[in-house]
């Protein structure tokens, strides 16, 4: 059984936090993000999955970044990662490809902030599944546990690939309720403890 109410020496680095309705009026709603890090006490930094960033398109981010081929002999799925930072873009991918700068996230997964993967990418090549996200979201000391914990902002949720890569980020909100047997229609609006 996945945690639902981590304590607060659980790190929860590998997990999926799916947006609750109390992040309803916010720009979190029906966001679903992947922790990259996650450090109890001390702050966690994640990508959002599920929200395609319409502009730039990957076209432009390679030309941006002076990255050949234009077009690239391979594409992925490009997101909003989150508010902070949005003019950086993280590479989230599978662990069949690592550089200098890469940060193994867990097993089957890492991230990768230099513009060799994307190279890689471009050419045909590089990790089997990959995500560009441009800017992450981020909590410091005690933020994720409170958000969590006592305003049920966050269902934490096991990942899969998925959700991390697919291309349909419209399904990936409710994709993982799924994996925590959770059906949107018997969310409460209301937040508070039982």
């Amino acid at each position: 059984m996945f945690p639902v109410s981590p304590t607060s020496a659980d790190s929860l680095t590998g997990s999926l936090l799916v947006a609750s309705p109390a992040l309803a009026d916010t720009p979190f709603a029906r966001t679903v993000i992947f922790l990259c890090a996650h450090v109890p006490g001390e702050g966690a930094m994640g990508l959002i999955v599920n929200r395609r960033l319409p502009q730039p398109g990957l076209d432009d981010v390679l030309e941006r970044l002076g990255i050949d081929p234009v077009p690239p002999r391979r594409r992925i799925a490009l997101c909003a990662g989150g508010p902070v930072d949005g003019g950086r873009g993280f590479v989230l991918h599978s662990s069949d490809w690592a550089g200098d700068s890469s940060l193994t996230v867990d097993d089957g997964t890492t991230l990768t902030a230099s513009l060799d993967v994307l190279r890689d990418i471009a050419d045909g090549a590089g990790p089997r599944n990959a995500l560009l996200a441009l800017g992450h979201a981020s909590w410091r000391d005690d933020q994720l546990e409170d958000e969590i914990i006592r305003r049920n902002a966050w269902l934490p949720a096991p990942p899969s690939d998925e959700i991390l890569f697919g291309l349909d980020h419209s399904t990936k909100w409710r994709q993982a309720l799924a994996t925590i047997n959770m059906d949107p229609l018997h969310l409460s609006h209301h937040v508070g403890h039982a």
